[in-house]
């Protein structure tokens, strides 16, 4: 277990690190794990900020009790988010610290009543309030739908720190350290956060870019998620992608998404790919529906500018880990990505069809020839393959 952390003149790091959990939400892999942060300020009056999952309320409470010890009291709970992975202990630190009060805003307290039944010590803030903790003052920012209609992020005056609640956060566990320098592979991290922002904010960006904006003069020195690192070396770093990820600004690259159930759309796939390759198209990611998980591929064709989607035919319909992609990207609001189509049948054509419709929908830019196979590829199929590769990557480079 991590102790309690100093990250400025009396705030503490009071997270954990979660190893067991394979599925953020029940749906995103954790391949290393995931950390709920939470913070506690120790001044005149004690403010705790957000809290953990409910299964690790007992290490929790050991780490508050390292910094205030056995007779201290906490004043204020600030909720700057609800979601029960940052709200769990709650009642665990209520049964703790039973004269607390609880911080948040009007859609905070709809929630406290909903999740855990609790309509009394609650001190409803509006936006741009300041609390006064003694050397200490907390600046609250309402950031609704940022992912949750109740999300908010406090800034720490004196140290000019901001609690983001889940903005800016990402999955992995927090082993090397809690700081961004003082990981070694950051580049893990950030992708991490670009992987939790794609999967589960991204569809509200116009909502992140309001927030960003509400916080844009505040100089920020440390920003301090309810997951992933605390970011103290170069915040602006993390702001800038944050800002360039919400913007669905994109890198010049492909991603190529398929699915082959006896290998003559992989064969396809292959063309394209060494089509691209020969274009001079250097940032090419390869994903099989049926080994990669789409919470990767959705980080992907969040990233990449151009996506191309190849499947077979399964009993008239498209391949269905396939389908359960693009219903899921359908609720994304991916916008302007240059897109290719191929696939493959048997006895009955239907793929390409609704990866057509589909890429309709999204109003991505369709590049030609859409591809399709009757069973093996012939000699003119891999030619039009090798067409749509070259078609493509005019495309990114034209732009």
């Amino acid at each position: 277990m991590i102790k309690e952390i100093p990250i400025a003149e009396n705030i503490y790091w009071i997270g954990v690190n979660d190893r067991e959990t394979a599925l953020f939400e029940s749906i995103w892999p954790l391949p290393r794990g995931v950390a709920y942060n939470s913070y506690l300020i120790m001044d005149e009056k004690v403010a705790i900020i957000d809290t953990v999952k409910a299964a690790f309320s007992l290490e929790y409470l050991k780490k508050i009790k390292g910094v205030l010890g056995e007779n201290r009291k906490v004043d204020y709970l600030i909720i700057n988010h609800i979601e029960p992975d940052h709200s769990g202990s709650l009642r665990a630190v209520l049964e703790t610290y039973p004269d607390l009060i609880i911080i948040g805003n009007k859609k905070t307290a709809d929630f406290l009543n909903s999740f855990y039944g609790i309509t009394s010590q609650i001190k409803i803030i509006e936006n741009d309030e300041i609390l006064d903790l003694g050397h200490h003052k907390l600046r609250f920012f309402i950031a609704p739908m940022v992912h949750w209609p109740e999300t908010m992020m406090s800034f720490e005056e004196r140290g000019r720190i901001l609690f983001s609640g889940d903005v800016f956060g990402g999955f992995g566990t927090l082993d090397e350290g809690i700081f961004d320098n003082e990981i070694e592979n950051i580049d893990y991290y950030e992708d991490e956060v670009l992987r939790y922002f794609s999967n589960i904010v991204g569809r509200y960006s116009v909502m992140v870019q309001k927030a960003l904006s509400s916080i844009a003069d505040l100089n920020i020195n440390i920003i301090a998620s309810t997951h992933g690192p605390v970011w103290r070396d170069n915040p602006g770093h993390i702001i800038s992608l944050y800002d360039r990820w919400s913007r669905q600004e994109t890198e010049d690259g492909v991603v190529l998404v398929y699915a082959s159930m006896y290998g003559n759309t992989e064969k396809m796939m292959e063309a394209i790919v060494r089509s691209l390759a020969g274009e001079g198209i250097k940032k090419v990611k390869v994903c099989n529906v049926s080994k990669d998980h789409m919470s990767f591929i959705i980080r992907d064709i969040w990233r990449y500018r151009a996506v191309i989607f190849g499947s077979p035919t399964y009993n008239t319909k498209l391949f269905p880990l396939m389908g359960d992609l693009i219903r899921f990207l359908g609720n994304e609001t991916i916008k302007s990505r240059v897109s290719g189509l191929f696939g493959s049948y048997g006895w009955s054509g239907g793929a390409v069809k609704e990866l057509r419709e589909f890429v309709t929908t999204m109003k991505w830019e369709l590049v030609e020839p859409v591809v399709e196979s009757k069973g093996a590829a012939t000699e003119d199929i891999i030619n039009d393959c090798i067409l749509l590769g070259k078609k493509v990557a005019s495309k990114l480079k034209s732009a």
